[in-house]
């Protein structure tokens, strides 16, 4: 395999899709000399076969608004690979989605999938609708429109899709209303669900507390303990307000929050009590961050992102290329040692050189924030074996399958001065297991 020649004729058949271009060359990058070791793969094409997707389907959501006005958003799902399982990923609603976007999410959830060691392949769907500024009763009415046109395509054994940015348990309960109307029968088609109707314990908290347990497996090989350590998070939904949690839980000092309008800075920490008031103002009212530092007397600054403050470790937990290399270079000036994403790709290839070449640990998204599909394939168990799991029982296996990736990353991702590069070991890791499975099952 010739990476640049792959990249370069993926970027021909599909242009404008420069989030997916960046994801694939990221991974052809690294699984390149591991690829060239098996000339059977090469034969069947295998690599342009694993950057396409399966298929996807694209549809108008039409809906009518509280004032009887009728609105049209697009509808998307990218079904990427499903080799070794069931296609599984999140349903994003935000207004930046797009065919690109959804593609390379799709794209990296095959290999996080993969690296989860549960039997589920990657897939990813979504709408430029926004939830933000719209009543229960419209988004309820969008959801019920989504699914509408989705509800043909997914099934338990077929394809199960999750929340994302934009799309939370109120979501995902809503459209699990209409598939279950629509197709007359209960089934775990939909994870991330009530507790009452097949939801999992530990799944709200599972992104986040997962992003932790991968920095607690990082340290481990440095000795170095995370209490007192002051970290940085970006974002202020679900990923970020349960890595802000668990670290607060182990004794670590959270200093910033964000959201789409900057950033918060606490120098006094953000403890048990002042998380609760992000919950409340993000979960309840929808709020901004800025409210945070109005009520608090601390630090807010408009239209920024975290990454100029000083800490000891910086966990990106909000969108996509949100550091890029001269955040990367303020980070390490800054002092920061270990970096682990619990966004998806939000460093950019050039924040990633930066990282690596400091030789500070670094994390990418699809090994340290596996935690959340982890337990929604834990979801899917529990709903097929009709059972539930305390919260002890899932929050053991999340730690578990977190370790397991993480020895998975340092097996393949050891270089011979003993730096771990573990944006090589998670891609070659998972890159294996969806290529054997791929082999096995013949030119389908």
């Amino acid at each position: 395999m010739n990476a640049a020649k792959v990249l370069e004729d993926l970027k021909r058949r599909f242009p404008n899709e420069p989030e997916y271009h960046q994801a694939v060359e990221e991974v052809l990058g690294t699984i390149e000399e591991e690829y060239n070791k098996h000339p059977e793969f090469d034969k069947v094409n295998l690599i342009e076969r694993l950057c396409i997707p399966d298929r996807v389907y694209q549809f108008r959501v039409t809906w009518m608004d509280d004032k009887g006005n009728i609105q049209t958003n697009m509808g998307y799902r990218v079904q990427h690979n499903n080799a070794i399982g069931p296609y599984k990923g999140g349903i994003r609603f935000h207004s930046s989605v797009n065919l690109g976007i959804l593609k390379f999410l799709a794209f990296e959830q095959t290999f996080k999938n993969s690296l989860t060691t549960l039997p589920m392949g990657g897939g990813k769907g979504g709408s430029d609708f926004s939830p933000r500024g719209k009543s229960n009763a419209e988004v309820m009415r969008f959801c019920q429109a989504f699914m509408l046109e989705l509800w043909r395509h997914i099934g338990p054994e077929t394809d199960v899709p999750a929340g994302d940015i934009g799309v939370g348990g109120r979501e995902v309960g809503y459209m699990f209303g209409m598939y279950k109307k629509l197709t007359h029968e209960f089934s775990g088609v939909l994870t991330g669900k009530g507790r009452e109707f097949g939801g999992s314990l530990i799944r709200p908290e599972a992104t986040g507390y997962g992003n932790i347990y991968f920095l607690l497996e990082m340290l481990k090989t440095r000795n170095i303990d995370i209490k007192g350590k002051t970290c940085l998070v970006s974002g202020s939904g679900n990923v970020a307000q349960y890595t802000v949690e668990k670290l607060i839980q182990l004794g670590a000092k959270v200093v910033t929050m964000s959201d789409s309008d900057g950033y918060i800075y606490d120098p006094d920490g953000i403890d048990r009590e002042k998380l609760d008031y992000i919950m409340e103002l993000k979960n309840l009212y929808r709020g901004r961050i800025r409210e945070y530092a109005e009520k608090y007397g601390c630090k807010y600054v408009a239209g920024a992102r975290p990454w100029n403050e000083k800490a000891d470790i910086a966990l990106p937990s909000a969108t996509q290329n949100e550091i890029n290399g001269d955040d990367a270079k303020a980070l390490v000036a800054n002092g920061v040692f270990a970096v682990s994403e619990g966004a998806n790709m939000p460093s950019t290839p050039e924040a990633i050189r930066v990282f690596q070449d400091a030789k500070i640990l670094y994390a990418p998204g699809k090994a340290a924030n596996a935690g959340g599909v982890s337990v929604s394939g834990l979801e899917m168990t529990q709903n097929s074996i009709k059972l539930s799991w305390s919260q002890e029982e899932v929050d053991e296996k999340l730690k578990s399958i977190m370790k397991n990736i993480h020895e998975a990353c340092v097996k393949y991702g050891t270089e011979p001065d003993g730096y771990i590069n573990y944006v090589k070991g998670a891609n070659v890791a998972g890159f294996m297991k969806v290529a054997n499975a791929m082999m096995a099952q013949g030119i389908v």
